[in-house]
């Protein structure tokens, strides 16, 4: 990977052709006989698709992953799922620390733009700092999972299910290992479990708030006002977004309808099930069973994702957070968009536009097309289709039937929803002159 801060290519173009090699060296991995329990080879589009969702840390699968692939398939898959969740830029810049090199300011540049940090001032400690955070959460979530596991399984075998499950909640990839009780189970052998349930939807969340959010919090604890303004925007809309999905799945579905659950289950799937759609992808509930109601919010969740920076995908709740500043300027008739006493620069609009856009035209484009190869009901393509472009992994149990070429629509999706639709655009249009002029300008009625 370090090769190419060599060249003369751009960061973002490093970072969409380090995804690229990550996932080619893991499908030649899970292709190898020892991969695949049943000792024969997994099929190249198997082992792709399986290595995608890894890297991206989706944990949409074709196979039931603790059936189909043996204790070697799922050590790779759990590399991959680490990789992807730190980010290849980060692993790389750590592979480097650790082997003594000099990070040079080529690379930082690109490390700056794989955790979006705003400035390059701090980069190698800050990259310090996230390696140390990410070990000492895992191995807290690891050692919070052994106390049920482990009675219940066994030492040895306890500790590699808390360590697998610890990684993947924690990378927000959402890859379990309880298969053997039912494909495709999940974590629904412990829905009325406290202890996993919490301890799952606590690591998917903190994996999800973003490595510039835990620095302000480390930096200034309890002190928000001094946060920067993309972390007060992290934690406010990643607020509203887990209450207002609580509420919601709590009151209407679990409480209600055909689920009726008694309140202290009904609490805990409305808990985990606001916090899982965020690109985690567990679930604790048979989310086929859900109302067409229940089935849009998850999707809405799925859409708005994590924090940039982050584990985990999605367009991402600071684009959701500038687009709602934008429309409260319009309504209150400012001229600026603002929040939290800051105003935001008009290219922050003109992006968060650009990045929701970009994501809802692949978004109905994909979905559009599985409905139409595979003759799928819409809320079930469009469901399919969220959970890639979000990264969630969360299925109405139609990807393992699915078509090869919409499986390679998935694969599309679960790529530029890691990647990132920026760095997308910025890596295609890095060799594009700007323009030295500018046209007259001349007003269009909108609306």
């Amino acid at each position: 990977m370090l090769f190419l801060t060599r060249k003369r290519i751009t960061p973002s173009q490093i970072i969409i052709l380090g995804y690229f090699l990550l996932i080619i060296v893991g499908t030649a991995l899970l292709m190898l006989p020892l991969a695949a329990r049943s000792g024969n080879a997994a099929s190249f589009q198997d082992a792709l698709f399986t290595a995608t969702s890894a890297i991206t840390v989706t944990g949409l699968v074709v196979h039931d992953t603790m059936l189909y692939w043996s204790d070697f398939g799922h050590a790779v898959i759990l590399l991959l799922i680490q990789v992807g969740g730190l980010g290849v830029i980060t692993m790389s810049v750590a592979i480097a620390v650790f082997s003594g090199q000099k990070i040079g300011f080529r690379m930082r540049w690109v490390m700056q733009e794989s955790i979006v940090a705003p400035h390059l001032a701090g980069i190698v400690r800050l990259t310090g700092f996230i390696l140390k955070a990410v070990l000492i959460m895992e191995l807290a979530g690891a050692a919070l999972l052994s106390i049920r596991f482990c009675p219940e399984m066994g030492w040895a075998r306890g500790v590699w299910m808390s360590v697998f499950h610890s990684v993947s909640a924690f990378c927000n990839a959402g890859f379990d290992l309880f298969g053997e009780t039912k494909p495709y189970f999940s974590l629904m052998g412990y829905a009325s479990d406290p202890l996993v349930c919490m301890v799952i939807a606590l690591l998917v969340t903190i994996g999800g708030l973003g490595f510039l959010t835990w620095d302000d919090i480390r930096s200034h604890t309890v002190h928000i006002r001094r946060y920067r303004l993309q972390s007060k925007l992290v934690l406010l809309v990643s607020a509203v977004l887990f209450l207002t999905g609580f509420l919601f799945f709590f009151l209407y579905e679990f409480r209600g309808g055909h689920w009726n659950m008694p309140i202290p289950d009904a609490l805990l799937a409305a808990l985990f099930h606001s916090v899982t759609p965020r690109t985690a992808g567990f679930c604790t509930v048979d989310i086929t069973e859900l109302t067409p109601q229940g089935k849009l919010v998850t999707i809405l969740l799925m859409l708005a994702g994590a924090a940039p920076g982050s584990t985990g995908g999605g367009f991402k709740v600071t684009t959701l957070a500038v687009l709602l500043l934008g429309l409260a300027s319009i309504f209150l008739h400012r001229r600026d968009v603002r929040g939290f006493g800051r105003r935001l620069p008009d290219m922050a609009l003109r992006r968060a536009s650009g990045i929701f856009m970009f994501y809802l035209l692949l978004f109905l484009l994909g979905g559009g097309l599985i409905s139409v190869l595979d003759d799928l009901p819409l809320m079930t393509a469009f469901f399919e289709a969220a959970s890639a472009i979000g990264t969630v992994g969360l299925s109405l149990g139609a990807t393992p039937e699915l078509s090869e070429i919409s499986r390679g629509i998935l694969i599309l999706l679960m790529y530029f929803g890691r990647v990132g639709s920026l760095t997308v655009v910025f890596a295609v249009a890095s060799g594009i002159r700007q323009d030295s002029f500018r046209y007259p300008s001349e007003d269009v009625a909108v609306g």
